[in-house]
Formats: structure tokens, C-alpha cells, sequence
């Protein structure tokens, strides 16, 4: 199935409690559900980190082959999506130290937030895919943390619990992200809305 970013409006909502033990025994049915739910802000938040589709998709379908091989073993005093985003988050970083070294394509206008700028001039179209460049120069560390916060849409504790690292640390990985990615744009003489609003200009779109 093809997929395309969708910024979501809410925070992820965890599985049903029965549905995850099902699947925890092995029930095929359950599990397609959680894939179901969970597959497209999984997608997306390996698409922004390795730039490129057709390994997004990969990657995609070996965490989950991942998510499956270890549910058994899943505490259900965690929230789901804090141990699905650790989970994504280690496949990630096996295939960035693997592939380091080699050039990554960048991501398509067809990747962009569709829902605001199918009408937009092109001008502003011009400016957000300058701001998706903008966040694929972000060292990994920077990237996941503002991506799991702007794109996948987790709290900031599920956040430093999916990365293993303190809610200070979360905080100032966001604000940098945020700051080089705004500095980044105004290189470009790109700005999004006021001033003031320019450190969350990547959840302006």
C-alpha cells in the first residue's frame, strides 16, 4: 500500500488492552489490527529519518516483524507506543550506522502535508519542502526527538521513555532541532508566520 505523510492532529492512542494480549498469544487476527493502527505514523517517522521510500517501507515491515517476534515478552504496565517507538527507533539507528556513509535521496513533493497546501501557491510549497530539507540535515539524535514531537505527535515523557534518555534531554533536543531548522530557513529568507512562532515551524505544517 502506498503511504503519504499525514501530520496527526492528536497524540497516538494506545491499543485496546484485549486486542494486545491476543496478539501477545499469537492470534493473526489482533496483530493486524495493531498494524492496521499503528503502520502509517510508523512509516512516516522512518520516512523523515532515512529520506528515502522504498527503505522506509522496509523498514517499516521488519519493525513490526520485530514488534511481533517480541510482544510475547511485552509488559503491559508500558504504554504500547512507548515500546513500538523503541522498537522503530534501534531499527533506525542499525540502518543510519550501516548505510552512513552512502548518499540518501531526498524525500518527494508527494511526501509533504498534503491536507493545507493542495491549494497553496507554489511559493508555499517551495517553503515547506525547503523545511523538510531542512529537518533531513538534523543529526539523527535531533530528528527523531522533533519527529516523534511533530510528526508522530507522542508527549514529552513518551518521548525521553521511546528514546531511553531524560525529559531535559527530550526538551533541549526539540528546542535545538526547532532553532536549526528555523535558521536553516532564514538562510533561504524562509520564514513561517511571526517571529515568535519560528521555533515551532515544523509544527506549522
Amino acid at each position: 500500500m502506498k503511504r503519504g505523510y499525514t501530520r496527526p492532529a492528536l497524540a497516538l492512542p494506545q491499543p485496546d488492552p484485549g486486542v494486545l494480549r491476543k496478539a501477545q498469544r499469537g492470534d493473526e487476527r489482533a496483530f493486524n489490527l495493531l498494524v492496521h493502527a499503528y503502520e502509517v505514523p510508523v512509516f512516516n517517522y522512518v520516512l523523515r529519518l532515512v529520506g528515502d521510500r522504498a527503505m522506509a517501507e522496509d523498514l517499516t515491515q521488519e519493525v513490526f516483524l520485530r514488534v511481533y517476534q517480541g510482544l510475547p515478552g511485552f509488559s503491559l504496565r508500558s504504554k504500547f507506543t512507548t515500546w513500538l517507538f523503541q522498537v522503530t527507533k534501534n531499527r533506525v539507528l542499525d540502518e543510519l550506522r550501516a548505510t552512513e556513509r552512502r548518499p540518501r535521496s531526498a524525500c518527494a513533493l508527494e511526501d509533504i502535508p498534503p491536507l493545507e497546501v493542495l491549494d497553496a501557491p507554489f511559493e508555499r510549497l517551495e517553503a515547506i519542502d525547503a523545511l523538510w530539507r531542512a529537518v533531513e540535515e538534523l543529526n539523527p539524535d535531533l530528528k527523531m526527538a522533533l519527529l516523534l514531537r511533530d510528526v508522530v505527535g507522542m508527549a514529552y515523557t513518551d518521548i525521553a521513555d521511546s528514546l531511553e534518555i531524560t525529559l531535559a534531554t527530550v526538551k533541549w533536543r526539540i528546542y535545538k532541532a526547532r532553532e536549526e531548522v528555523q535558521v536553516s530557513l532564514a538562510r533561504e529568507g524562509i520564514t513561517f508566520g511571526a517571529p515568535a512562532a519560528g521555533a515551532r515551524a515544523v509544527e506549522a505544517v
